[in-house]
């Protein structure tokens, strides 16, 4: 079956780095449409980067040249690294396959000092 597997989050300072990694199993990963997202507290879940399958990427505005996205298509996982990291960062982060109904658990991020 489809599964999803966020690792990665963790505490860190404002203007801290982390890397997030997402396992996925169960589909064809490397055709898959692949995107990040992020729920903070109190608020709705929102689109933070995607990757399709030859690599072009794309970004939420608040993320753009912070965050990158990017994939190893023989490992089936998805990586997101997160430079200069903020507060408002802070939220639970998930993988998704863009045409799949399936989510993994999430990993929390919190930035703060």
């Amino acid at each position: 079956q489809v599964r999803l597997v966020e690792s990665g989050g963790g505490l860190v300072q404002p203007g801290g780095s982390l890397r997030l990694a997402c396992a996925a199993s169960g589909f064809t990963f490397s055709s898959c449409t692949m995107r990040w997202y992020r729920q903070a507290p109190g608020k709705e879940r929102e689109q933070v980067a995607s990757i399709i399958s030859s690599g072009a990427t794309n970004y939420a505005v608040s993320v753009k040249g912070r965050f990158t996205i990017s994939r190893d298509n023989a490992k089936n996982t998805l990586y997101l690294q997160m430079n200069s990291l903020k507060p408002e960062d802070t939220a639970v982060y998930y993988c998704k396959c863009f045409t799949m109904p399936y989510w993994g658990q999430g990993t929390q991020v919190t930035v703060s000092s």
